[in-house]
């Protein structure tokens, strides 16, 4: 057996499952070898879109992500996608094949640990054939007991070498099991008492969750500590539907927050993240944060707390840990209050609570030979028709909040939404891994125009794989964002328009049902793709409306 096989043979025993990636001849012996072993691979037809596609698979499915590409271009193409992973945390590994040291005049070789480590991954390697196995562990240990995107490098000649044993007594164990995440901290007993005693004083008290209190699975310890002290709870984006079903649940704090929410947020006496980084976009560059506010953060990482804005309090702790510890402590005072649970904002968020209870006006129809949809009718429409267990894969752009808010959706799987790298292009991808993560559910890959041809070649993977996604496109002929950023500095506008195209037509060369959208009528087709076989991908070019910006637009720029 040489490096590759038993490389390829550690990985599949350590939980690599599912591998998506794009293979050469660098990467083709220990690909192999992972399927041998029992895990099924994944090609996808760009390396960005195969680790996209294994970051939204790792986050849907709680486990390890496993990319796998080609030294050189093939890791370049991935960076994209390997940085967004690394932002948001995602346990992600990006096996590589690399140049071998000798090879210095490869025209492959590029310093492929300075490039992992330029966006935030760990660089790792296989450095001998003595110490593969342990390279290997070592690697796995830290994508998913540290929450990282590590990058594998594979020489080349090490890879061809012979591994000197991979006996049973040297082979992995664990049943196929992933390393073992460490125990979760709990802040010390004085620090519990320190926020029972903030909770007892507040009268008008807030939660908001983030991406830390959705990996721990913080949901129900968070709402009964909620309830016991009266705190409306809400989320940020990443960690939306969290609360699904609360009569007090916010949904989103931030840009993409309702006028209700917004307001009730900001009349907050005091505001307690768990495991979120209450950064811009969670509280409109301080704006929902009131002058008097107190806030609290917890987090395991004691680095995030006060990173973005000063806090009263911190504490270094698991979400559900600590509600569960802040509770009990205060279940032990007998302590229970009505707080911000009054029967009339128990009644305002029955009214208000959700976007399609906003009212609007329709956008003004721009010219009669080209009717368009307003996305918020689009939007409003398909959340009636869609089955309720569904995913939603957002792609970013000036339209990511019209699905992202309006579509609902079950659970805090519900909505996957790569946008710590503000990536345009991941959409589709992302909608991919996460269907095949969950064949169970809906899968939606929510995109603009211009980030549906970023990656329209993916179209082919989700035919091929048989997927039942359903693309809907936003189209407006233009990255929409930056059209209505300079439209009024009188900028010219050519850089970022285009003519049109016709997307369901290109859908349908593709192998998916398609249909244009330009009025309500016309989703009478998606209607009758979602009552089955669903056997292929649909894609819904929707002609939206382009004179208006999205209303969380004007506050996102803020941050640029």
């Amino acid at each position: 057996m040489n490096v590759a096989e038993a490389v390829g043979e550690s990985l599949a025993r350590r939980g690599a499952r599912t591998v998506f990636g794009v293979v050469g001849s660098g990467n083709f012996h220990v690909t192999n070898a992972m399927v041998a072993h029992g895990a099924t691979f994944v090609a996808a037809r760009h390396e960005g879109g195969a680790a996209t596609m294994a970051d939204a698979y790792a986050r849907v499915t709680g486990g390890l992500g496993v990319v796998s590409v080609h030294q050189g271009p093939g890791l370049t193409n991935a960076v994209t996608g390997i940085a967004e992973a690394a932002k948001s945390r995602t346990p992600l590994l990006i096996v590589s094949g690399e140049v071998a040291a000798s090879a210095v005049r490869s025209n492959f070789r590029v310093d492929q640990a300075a490039i992992a480590a330029a966006v935030g991954a760990v660089p790792e390697r296989v450095h001998s054939p003595g110490t593969a196995l342990a390279d290997v562990a070592r690697a796995c240990r830290t994508a998913v007991a540290e929450r990282r995107t590590v990058l594998l490098g594979l020489p080349l000649d090490i890879q061809a070498a012979e591994h000197p044993e991979f006996a049973p007594s040297r082979a992995p164990t664990g049943n196929g099991s992933p390393p073992r995440v460490p125990p979760l901290p709990v802040p010390p007993h004085a620090a519990i008492v320190r926020l029972a005693e903030v909770l007892r004083a507040a009268r008008r008290p807030v939660f908001i969750a983030g991406r830390g209190a959705r990996l721990s699975g913080a949901d129900e310890p968070l709402a009964e500590l909620a309830a016991r002290c009266g705190a409306l709870i809400a989320t940020s984006a990443v960690a939306r539907g969290l609360f699904t079903g609360d009569p007090f649940d916010l949904d989103v704090s931030g840009g993409f927050a309702t006028p209700a929410a917004a307001e009730l947020i900001a009349a907050a006496d005091l505001i307690v993240g768990w495991g979120c980084s209450l950064n811009m976009w969670t509280t409109r560059h301080g704006a929902l944060i009131g002058g008097g506010t107190k806030v609290v953060q917890v987090d395991t990482d004691a680095r995030a707390l006060g990173a973005h804005r000063p806090v009263d309090l911190g504490l270094i702790g698991d979400a559900a840990e600590t509600a569960r510890a802040v509770d009990a402590e205060l279940a032990e005072g007998g302590h229970t209050a009505t707080g911000y649970r009054t029967p009339e904002v128990a009644d305002r968020l029955a009214r208000e609570g959700r976007w399609r209870d906003v009212p609007y006006d329709e956008h003004p129809e721009e010219d009669a030979d080209d009717p368009r949809i307003d996305p918020r009718t689009l939007s409003i429409a398909l959340d009636a028709m869609l089955p309720r267990e569904r995913t939603v894969a957002v792609d970013s752009g000036n339209f990511m909040g019209y699905p992202a808010m309006f579509l609902d959706v079950p659970d805090s799987d519900g909505l996957v939404f790569t946008q710590a790298f503000q990536a345009v292009g991941l959409g589709l991808a992302t909608a991919i891994g996460a269907a095949v993560a969950r064949p169970d559910r809906l899968t939606v890959a929510a995109l603009g125009d211009g980030g549906a041809l970023m990656a329209v070649g993916e179209l082919e993977t989700a035919v091929r794989l048989g997927l039942g996604l359903l693309v809907v496109v936003y189209d407006d002929e233009a990255y929409g964002a930056e059209v209505h950023h300079f439209r009024p500095g009188g900028h010219p506008l050519d850089t970022v328009t285009f003519p049109p195209a016709d997307l369901a037509a290109i859908g349908r060369g593709f192998g998916c049902a398609a249909v244009t959208v330009r009025r309500p009528a016309d989703l009478d087709a998606v209607a009758a793709w979602l009552d089955g076989p669903r056997d292929r991908p649909m894609v819904v070019d929707a002609k939206v409306t382009r004179a208006h910006p999205a209303w969380w637009l004007e506050e996102a720029f803020r941050g640029h």
